[in-house]
């Protein structure tokens, strides 16, 4: 299966960033986690990380023309308010699963409102970066039940 994660602002600084909150583990963790997840699981996996909401955009739309089968999205602060973010993932027939690392349903009240959430084939919250694992079964199995 042909899988790509897509990373928001600042997930690039876990490990740095409000460790009680995201963890101690920084991103080259979590991007070899799912490389090799993917790969013992026979997938194709591109993980692309951006603080800038155009380049989640233009990495959405070439997913459409390059045959991703799902996509995994971490919008980062883009959740709650990027309506170009959500109109992107609206124009893909791809599934997607939105994860946040941390329950947003627990913490201040902004982040309880996801925009891009309701174009999602589904959402996972609060369990660390074990989410993005999560989400890799369920394509893969959401695939074999098309």
């Amino acid at each position: 299966m042909k899988l790509l994660v897509l990373n928001g602002p600042n997930i690039n600084f876990l490990g740095i960033r409000e460790k009680g909150i995201y963890g101690t583990q920084d991103y080259g963790y979590l991007v070899k986690m799912l490389m090799d997840k993917a790969e013992a699981d026979g997938h194709e996996l591109e993980v692309f990380q951006s603080n800038y909401e155009g380049g989640l955009i233009d990495k959405i739309q070439e997913a459409y023309h390059s045959g991703v089968e799902g996509i995994i999205i971490n919008p980062g602060a883009f959740t709650h308010y990027s309506y170009a973010v959500r109109d992107a993932l609206a124009s893909i027939q791809a599934p997607v699963v939105e994860v946040h690392i941390s329950n947003v349903h627990k913490r201040e009240e902004f982040r309880h409102v996801s925009v891009t959430a309701p174009v999602c084939t589904g959402q996972i919250v609060g369990l660390g970066l074990k989410g993005y694992a999560l989400a890799m079964d369920f394509l893969a199995e959401n695939q074999k039940n098309s």
